[in-house]
């Protein structure tokens, strides 16, 4: 990497004292033999008040010598709450963001960080598509979303990795894995709570959808772990309660038979492909699990493991890849292609809005960026595809986060093909824990919204792990399905049972 000093000096309306600290990105904390207070190294921000529209405030922390946040006011979403754009800066490398404050109080609620996936799609389609503050649905702009995920929760949606969205290198840096995107993350978590000191040890949460489900057990693992460090140093750590899993790729080994449950089974719809292919695809599924059992799982083989997921994705997925349903909601065909707007028009039109200067103006994007606007950043899919990313399961990372005492919730739209509610419950019932007996022995029962069935659910230790269905909703279940996905949110949050 071609690496910009960065000095902990004077910035626009924030003053940090020179610290001696150099620590390696590797590791964001590594032994630290003092404690220090907050007097000692810097002085916070410590108010979003104090952020101007004109102009970016940047936040530092002595601990993460190699990143700062730049946040400035945004002006464009939700006029009932304050809301924030700004870019967490790696050296030569920047990961644009998005906060909004509760609609509720801003001062208690809970603190929600949301990704979308890909790998390689931007957080904006939550935003604008799903759960955010407010909509865009055509060409008139964005129009207020009464059951946005912030009406009881401050909120961010972050574009990562680098490519992603309005994020980008200056010298065509890359990030590959997840492993790599988590030490950037936690690093942000923590100069965002620091500074702002009415966020200290305030309730967090990390939610995503699709590629999430790799992504957040490994994000909110290196959130965990460096909390320890935090501590040790005297410093107040995050207060991470939660991940929420939607349409989650957790486990890809799992995933990919289900495929066959989900387009040759009633399991949510009619079968969707002919009986031939089905019955091609049923005979080669042992074959597919014990090339991934051998080459991925019991030992890793870059390349018994990239042929071990070229033929299973061949043999189990591209039959109804072809059959032009859309892979994302299996009760409708494809509107559009995947490739260009990922079956939903709507994505382009959020693709218009974010290439305006206009628009961009008011977000403070760097002018470095391309005019054109992109939905998903291909040649990152295709790096973390070249590592084989997907291949390793985050499901551990999720039984490591429930022995701590971490909830999990992990929800599924019952349309779903690409990351169906097939594939997920059966890791949930496979993965060893220290409540795995309660959960495997607890039945499936209804979870209702209004008087209403909204789909079903399992849980156990008291909620700590749950596992729930979304009736009528796809791989995207905040757009299908707003209330029951809002109502599921604030059950959490609040921590009473859906």
């Amino acid at each position: 990497m071609f690496a910009r000093p960065l000095s902990i000096l004077t910035t626009v309306t924030l003053v940090l004292g020179a610290v001696s600290l150099q620590l390696p990105l590797a590791s964001p904390i590594l032994s630290l033999s003092h404690s220090w207070s907050d007097s000692e190294f810097f002085t916070p921000l410590e108010s979003l008040s104090y952020v101007q529209e004109s102009q970016f405030s940047v936040l530092k922390h002595p601990f993460f010598p190699r990143h700062s946040v730049r946040i400035k006011k945004s002006s464009f979403c939700d006029p009932t709450v304050n809301g924030y754009t700004g870019y967490i800066d790696i050296e030569a490398r920047h990961l644009f963001f998005y906060f909004f404050e509760s609609r509720n109080d801003p001062d208690r609620d809970d603190v929600i960080f949301w990704t979308n996936g890909g790998p390689g799609c931007s957080s904006s389609l939550g935003l604008f598509m799903e759960l955010g503050p407010c909509r865009v649905l055509d060409d008139d702009g964005p129009k207020f979303h009464p059951e946005s995920w912030n009406t009881n929760a401050n909120i961010f949606f972050i574009d990562q990795p680098i490519g992603v969205g309005f994020s980008y290198a200056e010298y065509g840096e890359t990030v590959s894995t997840t492993e790599e995107a988590a030490k950037d993350i936690a690093a942000f978590v923590s100069i965002f709570f620091e500074n702002f000191h009415k966020f200290k040890g305030r309730a967090f949460h990390m939610a995503g959808e699709s590629y999430g489900g790799r992504y957040l057990p490994v994000f909110a693992s290196a959130i965990y772990d460096q909390n320890a460090l935090l501590v040790k140093a005297g410093v107040t750590p995050i207060n991470l309660k939660s991940i929420m899993i939607g349409n989650g790729m957790t486990d890809w080994e799992t995933m990919i038979p289900s495929y066959y449950d989900m387009a040759c089974t009633p399991a949510s719809v009619t079968p969707t492909l002919d009986i031939s292919t089905c019955v091609a695809m049923k005979n080669i599924i042992p074959r597919c699990q014990k090339m991934v059992r051998e080459s991925c799982i019991d030992q890793f083989d870059a390349i018994g493991c990239g042929a071990a997921s070229n033929f299973c994705s061949g043999m189990l997925s591209a039959p109804f890849r072809e059959s032009g349903t859309n892979p994302y909601d299996i009760s409708v065909p494809c509107n559009g292609s995947v490739a260009t707007t990922l079956c939903y028009p709507v994505t382009a039109v959020i693709s218009n809005f974010l290439s305006t200067k206009s628009t961009r103006k008011k977000l403070g994007v760097d002018t470095v960026v391309s005019a054109n606007f992109s939905s998903c950043n291909h040649d990152v899919g295709a790096a973390f595809s070249g590592m084989l990313d997907v291949v390793h399961s985050s499901k551990l990372y999720v039984a490591g986060l429930l022995e701590r005492g971490v909830k999990v919730l992990i929800y599924v739209g019952s349309y779903d093909w690409i990351c169906n509610w097939v594939g997920n419950e059966r890791w949930t019932l496979a993965l060893e824990w220290s409540g795995q007996e309660e959960f495997r022995s607890q039945k499936l029962r209804e979870w209702t919204v209004g008087g209403v069935k909204a789909g079903v659910t399992r849980s156990a230790k008291n909620g700590l792990f749950t596992f729930a269905t979304v009736d009528g909703a796809g791989h995207m279940v905040p757009y299908d399905k707003p209330k029951e996905a809002l109502t599921m949110v604030q059950r959490w949050l609040a921590g009473e049972a859906l």
